[in-house]
């Protein structure tokens, strides 16, 4: 018996020096560092890099305007856009997620705080709304984006957009106003699967024909 209580009491002792040891080497690890915060968005510097041309370039108010409102039908207004949108695509066009041979090298030296500081400089200038021209599809787009296509499993484009196209910040982009040739670009980007950075819209976009694509651009344009 004794024998055993003496082979016991070592075992006892040989754990608790065990966990002594852990607890030692777990106090000893340093913590880990807190992640660094964001600095604050500058939109006084984001306006200097929207609107000034790099060497042997162009600026983005050469394609989008200088307040964003861009005057050709292909390219998108940006004025008025949640910053986090614009954010998270110029950070996907820079990575390549996002494939643009336009906008890969205009994004290519800009850093994460260049990138934010455009974003919000741009995203506080107001929009300059449009109007829809497809008199024979104004019926159809509304359909579309108010109520969706139950029938096909097609959603309402507003409940994420909003019913008057405002979209929901950090989440879902505005879309009222938008030009709809620029629309009906990135619709068919989608549904043809070349856009391949929202799986959300991908898969809505892969059930609407092109004339349903017209129309709800079309629609989109002249919400306000």
């Amino acid at each position: 018996m004794k024998l055993i209580a003496n082979f016991l009491l070592a075992a006892l002792l040989s754990a608790a020096a065990t966990v002594s040891l852990a607890a030692d080497d777990h106090a000893a690890k340093p913590a880990a560092p807190a992640p660094a915060k964001a600095a604050k968005p500058d939109p006084a510097k984001g306006e200097a890099l929207f609107t000034t041309a790099p060497a042997n370039g162009q600026s983005c108010a050469s394609c989008h305007n200088a307040d964003g409102n861009s005057s050709i039908a292909a390219n998108p207004k940006l004025a008025q856009q949640h910053p986090e949108y614009i954010f998270k695509q110029l950070q996907d066009f820079q990575s390549g997620k996002r494939k643009s041979a336009i906008m890969k090298p205009m994004v290519a030296a800009l850093s994460e705080e260049d990138m934010r500081n455009i974003a919000w400089f741009v995203g506080s200038k107001k929009v300059k709304t449009g109007f829809a021209k497809e008199k024979d599809l104004v019926a159809l787009g509304e359909r579309i984006f108010r109520g969706g296509l139950a029938d096909r499993q097609i959603p309402a484009c507003a409940g994420c957009h909003s019913p008057d196209g405002a979209g929901i910040p950090s989440q879902y982009p505005r879309l009222g106003g938008q030009h709809a040739d620029y629309t009906i670009q990135q619709l068919t980007l989608f549904r043809d699967n070349v856009r391949l950075n929202s799986t959300q819209m991908t898969g809505v976009a892969a059930k609407l024909s092109d004339r349903e694509i017209k129309a709800v651009a079309d629609y989109i344009a002249g919400l306000r």
